[in-house]
This record gives C-alpha cells, sequence and structure tokens, in this order.
C-alpha cells in the first residue's frame, strides 16, 4: 500500500516528508552541482557562481539535476546557494524577478525529480554569507556581522525560497555557530523543516568552534530533521557524523568534497580526490542517514554510493556489518 499524502506538502512532493524516510533508513543525497554543470560546458567565473545560470541557463541546472536523479539520488538540492537579492541587484534585476529566480531553483529540481518514478525530495540550498562575497568566507565565518545583521541578510532569501515549496532547506556549509543561530531563527519562521550542515576542519568549525557546542544548537529542535557536515575534507567526516549523532541524538547528514582543495584566490581546485563511498558503512554505524557528496563528487559516484546502498536506500542499523 502507498504512503498517505501528507496533506501540507506542496503541489508535486513525495507523498511523506523527508524525516519520515530518515527514520525508516538512508536516504541518498546527490552529489556537487557546480562540477556537473562545469562538466557540461557551463562557464561559472561569474560572482554569482552557478546561480547565474537560474537567469540565462535554467536548461542546464535541470540537466544537471537530472544526471543526479538518473544515477540515484533521493533528495536534489536546488542552485541558489550563492544567490541572494543583492547579488541579483548588482545585476540590474529588481526584487520581484530576483524572487521569481528563488521560486525558479525549486522549480528546476522538482521538474529534474520528475524524471524518475520514486520518490525525490527537493531540498532548497540556503548557503552561508560568506559564500554571497565570493571571496571563500565561508570557510572563514566570523565575518563582524551580529547574529541580527545575518538574520536580516538571510531572511528574504529564506522567505522567498519557502514560499516556493520545496520539501525543506538544506541550511548549508555554515562556518560558525553564530550564523548557525541566525538561520535557524530566521528558518523558524517559514514552519519548513530544515537540515543543518556545517563546514569543518578537523574537529572544529571553520571558526573554531567546538563541535559539540555547535551541533548543541540544534538539539531539541524539532523543526531540525538532520543535522551534520558538508564541503570539507573526506577525513573529517568520521569524527564529525559521531559527535553530531551524540549530540543531537538526530539523523546526521554528511555530504563532503572529493578531497580536492578549493584555492579561493586563483578560483582553481588543486590535490587530488580522496572521497571514497566505501565509507558510507561506517557513516552509517555512526548515524549518518542522509548522505552524498558536494564539491567535486559527481553524478558517477553517486551512483556507486546508490550501489552500495541499496536500490531506494536501505535501513543500516548502527552495529550491523
Amino acid at each position: 500500500m502507498s504512503p498517505a499524502r501528507d496533506p501540507a506538502a506542496p503541489a508535486g512532493a513525495p507523498p511523506r516528508p523527508l524525516a519520515t524516510a530518515l527514520a525508516a533508513g538512508t536516504v541518498l543525497l546527490d552529489g556537487g552541482l557546480s562540477n556537473q554543470l562545469e562538466a557540461q560546458g557551463c562557464d561559472l567565473s561569474d560572482d554569482l557562481w552557478s546561480a547565474r545560470l537560474l537567469v540565462d541557463g535554467p536548461d542546464q541546472i535541470e540537466a544537471a539535476h537530472t544526471a543526479y536523479v538518473r544515477a540515484g539520488a533521493q533528495v536534489l538540492i536546488t542552485s541558489g546557494y550563492q544567490a541572494s537579492f543583492e547579488g541579483f541587484r548588482q545585476r540590474g534585476i529588481g526584487r520581484a524577478a530576483a524572487a521569481g529566480l528563488f521560486a525558479r531553483s525549486v522549480e528546476l529540481a522538482r521538474r529534474a525529480a520528475g524524471a524518475v518514478d520514486r520518490d525525490v525530495w527537493v531540498a532548497a540550498s540556503v548557503g552561508p554569507y560568506g559564500a554571497v562575497t565570493a571571496d571563500g568566507a565561508e570557510y572563514r565565518g566570523r565575518y563582524g556581522l551580529t547574529i541580527r545583521e545575518l538574520e536580516r541578510f538571510h531572511r528574504p532569501r529564506i522567505e522567498a525560497l519557502a514560499a516556493a515549496g520545496p520539501d525543506v532547506l538544506a541550511l548549508e556549509t555554515v562556518p560558525d555557530t553564530d550564523e548557525a543561530q541566525a538561520l535557524l531563527r530566521v528558518a523558524g519562521e517559514c514552519g519548513l523543516p530544515v537540515w543543518l550542515s556545517y563546514t569543518v576542519a578537523g574537529d572544529r568549525t571553520r571558526a573554531g568552534q567546538r563541535l559539540e557546542e555547535a551541533f548543541g544548537l540544534v538539539a531539541g529542535e524539532e523543526q531540525v530533521v538532520a543535522a551534520g557536515v558538508n564541503c570539507c575534507d573526506p577525513a573529517d567526516v568520521d569524527g564529525a557524523v559521531r559527535v553530531a549523532a551524540e549530540a543531537t541524538r538526530k539523523p546526521v547528514v554528511v555530504y563532503p568534497n572529493s578531497g580536492e582543495r578549493w584555492d579561493a584566490q586563483g578560483r582553481v581546485w588543486t590535490g587530488g580526490a580522496t572521497f571514497d563511498p566505501g565509507r558510507v558503512r561506517a557513516w552509517q554505524d555512526a548515524g549518518a542517514r542522509l548522505v552524498g557528496g558536494c564539491c567535486r563528487v559527481g553524478p558517477a559516484t553517486i551512483a556507486e554510493l546508490a550501489v552500495l546502498l541499496g536500490e531506494g536506500g536501505t535501513t543500516h542499523e548502527p552495529g550491523e556489518s
């Protein structure tokens, strides 16, 4: 029997909430959108990065999402990571038109989700303030802004995305606890489920806070369906997953980079890839239930994860071999 449809679900959404799926087993995320767009021949040298294609290349974004769906992804993260009303305004795009572009990011992912006959959730990307400055600040945090100032920055973006009807908000690549607090407060006003994902270095946030402190912010927060890490070195994942699971008692989300290093000054990736899909079992044992890849992790790797997890994801309880 098919599960009863959530009456509050947006049109085109899967019949069950993402939180219900996470309670039943592991759910597979997509990989890096930017690397797939580059593989399709797109130029992302613009400060808006992949968000520029919301204006002049929406078909490319939908094609990239579709590549991940066909690889087995069960959650698509939208293309608005580096989008902001301020950034669009600098391109001469007014507020109403910019709100339409945020909505388009959700619509494109929803259309790609329709390419397969299975549940695919759409997560609206809410990137950090540092992503919008386009100078690598998301890997440092501590922007010199107060929590209230960060709330004022994020509120219009989150309101525009929430109005478009995603299944969940992805508060992702968050470098410090100040921004996490701002994002959680604003997201709490919209009523949508969220996941919170820090970018980390070793056993601390990029801004240097202990992960126990960082993840402690979401303990008891019902709106938060998962918490974890993304856009980090794969070597930093195992410890972070354990801390997230212990501190939050929630499903853990994890989607690291390939292991290559981003040179923000030269705007190039350096080094070799170290992402090992076989580590997914260890992540599951530690509490991960929402897994995938971030920068430089493409559809081929997501397809490997899909095989390891089994068709549609598998339940793998801690302690199973």
